[in-house]
């Protein structure tokens, strides 16, 4: 995989600022990740998103993949000349999307099948098909896993089952993966509010090996202090040397005290 370099800087406490070296352009960390969900920064072009200071922006599997279609992108280009966008781009892997459409998917072990919410047409999301389009269609720099975002308020048992899963999905996105020396692969950490949990996705993505990590599965209600509790649960069994992703969360209070525990990245 492309593990692109990245320079601790300078530290205080948990929290530290860096440098993500990508081919196309430095990440300065702690960074917020505008979101160009359709292939666009919303009500902005994009020399003005790189006025604002931003070093890298968010594309969106689901969307990009329902419309104008990710084959259609990588016809026009990939994703940044789409986007005449020339620096670093993150994609997540759809499945926050794909989870927050309850009553339109089926998930199973092979991935999930699921209805467009804009036309309902049935399509399938598996961690070899979430790599082909972040990776060889959009082109984008970093990539992330597929996972189950696991819901708020479930028992402790299916919190496992969940983030198990997501674990073996893990290993097969890297699988899909294998060697590509421009882009990087994040693993996502799940369990819920559970610390154990929390603990033993942590250290068996550290034993798959990425490129760099995310917490994911917060946000989704849990509260302001859970979600601390869960960053506090999760930082300490990620490598140093690593960036780490808390996924859906950029309010300031929200980076203010994620960065104080030791997160580099926000969207």
């Amino acid at each position: 995989m492309g593990e692109f370099p990245f320079q601790i800087e300078g530290r205080s406490g948990a929290a530290r600022t860096g440098r993500l070296v990508t081919p196309r352009g430095e990440i300065r960390t702690p960074a917020f990740m505008p979101v160009g969900t359709a292939g666009t920064v919303k009500g902005l072009m994009p020399d003005q998103v790189r006025s604002t200071g931003a070093d890298i922006i968010l594309g969106n599997t689901y969307h990009l993949m329902l419309r104008p279609t990710a084959e259609r992108v990588k016809r026009l280009g990939g994703l940044h000349h789409f986007m005449r966008w020339p620096r670093p781009i993150l994609t997540d892997s759809g499945g926050f999307q794909v989870w927050s459409l309850a009553k339109l998917r089926k998930m199973n072990e092979d991935g999930v099948v699921f209805r467009s919410h804009i036309d309902g047409s049935s399509h399938s999301l598996s961690p070899e098909r979430s790599i082909e389009i972040q990776s060889d269609l959009l082109g984008s720099d970093i990539a992330m896993q597929l996972d189950e975002c696991t819901p708020f308020g479930v028992a402790k048992d299916d919190a496992a089952k969940s983030m198990r899963m997501s674990l073996r999905w893990a290993q097969r996105c890297k699988d899909a993966f294998g060697d590509r020396e421009t882009q990087s692969l994040f693993g996502i950490v799940q369990g819920s509010v559970f610390e154990d949990l929390r603990r033993e996705s942590a250290e068996r993505l550290v034993e798959i090996g990425f490129d760099g990590y995310a917490i994911g599965g917060l946000a989704v209600g849990e509260g302001f202090n859970a979600m601390l509790d869960a960053i506090e649960a999760t930082a300490p069994f990620l490598p140093e040397s690593r960036p780490r992703y808390l996924m859906g969360v950029g309010k300031p209070i929200d980076i203010l005290e994620a960065v104080a525990r030791g997160v580099d990245m926000f969207d």
